[in-house]
């Protein structure tokens, strides 16, 4: 099924190629050859239109090369960062700006997720308005499959909106193309009612997960996204939704919206979830589908994550930019013993796949020679000792490894999904809900979630010493927890905000910031397009 699904995604996107860069403003049509009521003849053409906007999405919310939502959220906080290493990585300083929060309202960085968000908004707008004049009983779809493909179409619009909301705080809503032509902001608690409004309308319209609508909006993926939005209900709203949030998570730990693979499960072992053939994982329930044998896509995090010789260690076909790394503290904050540790990143000697007795070589400072990551930067091979983002070399930093595509000759080579959301997420989300309705205590339900999780970074020997207590676990190690158990996921800067962290914090190279830098700025080329919309404060109003 699930090469069946990614055909059907790349026929939505070949039937809906035309605007990819529309709604950047907001004001222009999606369609401007393809008369709508024509087109969508049959059931399989009115699903290319419901898939559309998922084609766009590896775009903004995974690490796939993109000035995205995924490098806003991780390289502005407290555990990856994209270092010069030498001769490479400065680039502008566009890198260093998000590690100190002193980015610019002009630069792409903060512009691009505008993009291709408010892009991504725009083809689900697109497609509801085309459904209005759409006969979808003379196309063979009855009332109740109209009513979940609009659902599901609402749900990733509300997605979309989300992550506008906690990027940039003040938007404007669009639900129509075109309409009006220079939307104003609204302000960010009214981005939130429209969010939750759209989401509990349309939620349980929707299917549950299951094998055969894997990488689709279902009940788990739109009950995983009201959790999202009610843990993080006091800072985008102003107002706490613990309960709220509790009772969404209920939902999925309870099998009431289905699973990917039967009843939703953690996921045994570290790998399950992240491997190449982790479309068979019980945790998942939301992800960016890739059959990379069925179709020319794979998920791209090679460009921001590997070194130049990096296709040797994995014997793939793909090296890197050399660019984003974990930074010292963060590498440090993992145990010796904790599996995440050596599982989930590179660290020390490197060596070929095809050839394990042959070390990888540098391309760089350590040309010819062994190439051996370590958790410093700093330039070491000119017996320098200071560690800041200008300091790197080609070997600095510990390195992504959470996702292994395998070697060129398994079946399932780079097919590897890109999670979304999963379930032990769901399981720290009640915990900490359950947590800050206690004054921020422990209570033994949140203990006993996160231990669930956590049990699985550590030998059985070494767990009984490392299993969480109602004395042990605070808010501070859950946030620490949060990081370690969610690394490279795209979800930290959100998290250190809930938790009054991101401006406050000191780490490696940074130092706190302004508590305006919770936001990120309205890019200067959509205040100079729509005269309506209102910088956020601490930023340059033109």
């Amino acid at each position: 099924m699930k090469r069946l699904h990614k055909g059907l995604l790349f026929s939505g996107m070949l039937t809906l190629a035309t605007g990819l860069n529309s709604c950047t403003t907001l004001d222009e049509t999606l369609y401007s050859q393809i008369n709508a009521a024509a087109f969508y003849n049959n059931r399989s053409e009115i699903l290319s239109g419901v898939l559309r906007p998922y084609t766009h999405a590896n775009a903004w919310i995974a690490p796939t090369g993109q000035q995205s939502y995924w490098r806003l959220n991780e390289l502005s906080a407290d555990q990856l960062a994209w270092p010069q290493k030498g001769r490479h990585g400065y680039d502008d300083a566009q890198w260093i700006r998000l590690h100190g929060h002193s980015w610019a309202f002009t630069e792409n960085n903060v512009w691009n997720p505008w993009s291709l968000l408010f892009t991504g908004v725009g083809f689900c707008n697109s497609t509801l308005g085309d459904f209005n004049r759409v006969d979808f009983a003379r196309a063979g779809v009855n009332d109740q499959e109209k009513a979940a493909f609009i659902a599901e179409l609402k749900v990733f619009r509300a997605f979309h909106y989300m992550k506008l909301m906690d990027l940039y705080g003040n938007i404007p809503i669009v639900t129509v193309v075109g309409e009006p032509l220079s939307p104003p902001t609204a302000p960010r608690a009214e981005v939130f009612a429209f969010v939750e409004k759209e989401l509990k309308e349309n939620v349980d319209l929707l299917p549950n997960l299951s094998k055969t609508l894997i990488g689709r909006i279902t009940k788990a993926a739109g009950y995983a996204m009201l959790a999202e939005l009610y843990l993080n209900a006091e800072t985008w709203s102003g107002t706490a939704r613990w309960d709220d949030c509790i009772a969404a998570c209920d939902k999925i730990i309870q099998g009431e919206t289905g699973g990917l693979n039967g009843a939703p499960a953690l996921d045994a072992n570290l790998t399950a979830t992240f491997n190449n053939t982790n479309d068979n994982s019980k945790e998942i329930l939301f992800q960016l589908v890739y059959d990379y044998q069925s179709t020319p896509t794979r998920c791209g995090w090679s460009g921001d994550f590997y070194h130049f010789a990096q296709r040797l260690i994995y014997d793939g076909d793909a090296n890197g930019n050399n660019g984003v790394v974990v930074i010292p503290s963060a590498y440090d904050a993992f145990k010796d013993n904790d599996l995440r540790k050596s599982t989930w990143m590179l660290i020390g000697p490197q060596y070929q796949a095809a050839d394990p007795t042959k070390p990888v070589l540098g391309t760089e400072e350590y040309r010819d020679k062994p190439l051996v990551f370590v958790k410093e930067i700093r330039r070491a091979s000119e017996g320098k000792t200071s560690s800041t983002m200008v300091d790197g070399e080609e070997n600095s930093g510990a390195r992504f490894n959470k996702y292994q595509p395998g070697r060129q000759s398994e079946a399932k080579y780079w097919s590897n999904d890109w999670s979304i959301y999963r379930l032990t997420e769901i399981y720290f989300n009640k915990a900490e809900a359950l947590m800050r309705k206690n004054g921020g205590t422990a209570t033994t339900e949140a203990v006993q979630l996160i231990n669930d999780c956590r049990k699985r970074a550590f030998s059985a020997a070494d767990f009984g010493k490392e299993a969480y207590t109602t004395s042990t676990l605070n808010l501070n190690e859950l946030l620490a927890e949060r990081g370690r158990e969610f690394i490279f996921e795209g979800k930290r800067r959100t998290d250190m905000i809930r938790f009054g962290a991101f401006t406050t914090a000191s780490w490696w190279d940074h130092q706190p910031s302004d508590p305006t830098k919770t936001l990120f700025p309205i890019p200067q080329r959509q205040l100079a397009a729509n005269p309506n919309l209102k910088q956020n404060p601490g930023y340059p109003a033109q």
